[in-house]
């Protein structure tokens, strides 16, 4: 009797190339994509950045002064540019924590038994930062929409500087797992930070002088906005190639991630690299300088000869003249001029003035330059930003040219009583009088002598001079605009004194001896 012995079949397991081919391995991949952004959240870093993120942002938008109101978007849109890369910081340490994780823990052996390749796991790693620049886009854009929905919102934004923020997040996550496969260290993040920091200071500055290879660097600085903006068409930053840039730069790093941990088998994957290499490179190379002669002849001309960029528009009798992204403060100043004009007396009751909007755009993007006084008689200066403090002190411009009919006048060497005609001018009409008084003083005090901020040089204020001034507000309003509006081409007059602007007013005359250097 024979007996046969039958061995039972089994498959063979699949093959490598079969699983690559398996769909179920894309939903694997953001499945443990989504776990690791969990795992992100509980890290105590992520969730506090962007709780100070927000906090930052929400005071940032809270109104404080009336400027808040006229938001020039120019500059809106490189403000949002500061505060991710808080976020990116925190994103890059994690996600390169993360990426250290199974050998930290030691279970990188353990990897080998799991069906998923080890770039795949990479890739879910550098996914796994999507979410974090997805809400920083929100964050972004919740900002400039805000602003931008102001009925005096000036101007427009630029996409490109938008991004940056957003793409700077991603950059650091894929950047934080890189950093994980070649210097597997503790100390990896902050050697590598402390050097970016200084790399991406330097390359700010290069930038901001005008060099290209400033802008290789994913992080430019934006230079100072504080400073009065300028026309979007004199800024001349590549904004839009280098969102390019850095776009092709997440993908490139995300690909050497995937070379680097076994990802360069697949054809997928040597395609995603080829066309990442494209796309950085356009980006880099639309970045080159084009024009640099026009942009630098096209903001002297700004600076030196407005009117050849401007529209004008005509309220009552005067001319309105600025930029075109600008038009729609022009109703504004016409408020300004009409209140000053209904205080005044003689012709300047009736004069029609010119209001040219003048920037200082020669030494670039930062608009910090001082404006020198107009000497066209009839011609007041307004500067780019509205609103606040602004009011007051283009009031300052506009009465001075009443009153003396030059803007330049505020250069006198001599101390004669139009000053206190000026600054009637500026408040007897305001609400609240002495407080803008105050404000609009470069030492905030409503005392002794001072300088009066208006858009070019500003106007001073001897001790006596002020003295008066403060009697003319205490006395009834409609009584103190009569006298003036009576005595007026006396009080305007060159030759006559601050004691005499005061007798004229009936409010008391200043004791002691006025000088000019005070």
């Amino acid at each position: 009797m024979s007996s046969t012995t039958t061995t039972p079949h089994t498959a063979p397991p699949p093959t490598p190339a079969g699983a690559a081919r398996d769909p179920r391995r894309t939903g694997a991949v953001l499945a443990l994509a989504r776990f690791e952004a969990r795992e992100l959240l509980l890290q105590a870093a992520v969730p506090l950045v962007f709780a100070l993120y927000a906090l930052i942002v929400i005071t940032r938008l809270v109104p404080t002064d009336g400027m808040d109101a006229y938001p020039v978007l120019n500059t809106v849109d490189r403000r949002t540019q500061t505060l991710p890369l808080l976020v990116a910081l925190s994103v890059f340490i994690c996600t390169n924590a993360a990426a250290l994780r199974s050998r930290k823990g030691g279970t990188v052996q353990q990897f080998g038994v799991l069906p998923m390749e080890p770039w795949r796991r990479s890739l879910a790693h550098v996914l796994s930062a999507v979410p974090f620049a997805a809400l920083t886009a929100l964050f972004v854009v919740a900002e400039y929409v805000w602003e931008a929905l102001k009925p005096g919102a000036i101007g427009h934004g630029s996409v490109g500087e938008l991004a940056v923020g957003p793409l700077a997040v991603l950059l650091a996550g894929a950047l934080g797992v890189l950093l994980a496969r070649v210097l597997p260290t503790r100390l990896g993040p902050v050697l590598f930070s402390i050097g970016a920091y200084l790399a991406f200071m330097l390359a700010s500055v290069i930038a901001d002088g005008g060099g290209w290879s400033g802008w290789l660097s994913p992080v430019v600085l934006s230079p100072d906005t504080s400073g009065a903006p300028i026309p979007s068409d004199l800024i001349g930053r590549p904004a839009g190639w280098h969102a390019l840039y850095m776009a092709g730069l997440c993908a490139l790093l995300t690909c050497a991630v995937l070379l680097l941990a076994g990802g360069g088998r697949t054809r997928a994957v040597r395609a995603a690299t080829v066309l990442a290499l494209v796309v950085t490179a356009a980006g880099a190379i639309g970045q080159l300088p084009r024009g640099t002669a026009a942009l630098d002849a096209a903001r002297k001309a700004a600076s030196e000869k407005p009117e050849k960029a401007q529209s004008c528009t005509m309220y009552g009798r005067s001319r309105y003249c600025s930029f075109p992204e600008w038009e729609v403060v022009r109703s504004e100043w016409a408020g300004v001029v009409d209140r000053l004009q209904s205080a005044a007396g003689g012709s300047a009751a009736r004069a029609g003035l010119t209001i040219r909007q003048r920037v200082y755009a020669t030494d670039g993007e930062s608009g910090g330059g001082a404006l020198w006084p107009s000497s066209t008689p009839g011609q007041v200066t307004v500067g780019t930003r509205w609103g606040g403090n602004r009011v007051p002190e283009f009031a300052v411009g506009a009465a001075s040219v009443l009153v003396t009919g030059r803007e330049d006048m505020t250069l006198d060497e001599g101390c004669d009583g139009r000053a206190v005609v000026v600054m009637w001018l500026v408040l007897g009409t305001e609400r609240d009088p002495l407080d803008t008084f105050q404000h609009v003083r470069l030492d905030d005090s409503v005392s002794g002598s001072g300088l009066v901020l208006a858009p070019t040089n500003g106007l001073s204020m001897t001790a006596h001079q002020t003295e008066v001034v403060r009697d003319m507000l205490r006395e009834p309003r409609a009584e103190m605009t009569a006298r003036v509006k009576a005595h007026w081409e006396e009080l305007t007059a060159r030759r006559t004194t601050t004691a005499q602007v005061a007798k004229v007013l009936g409010v008391e005359v200043p004791k002691g001896v006025e000088t000019c250097e005070e």
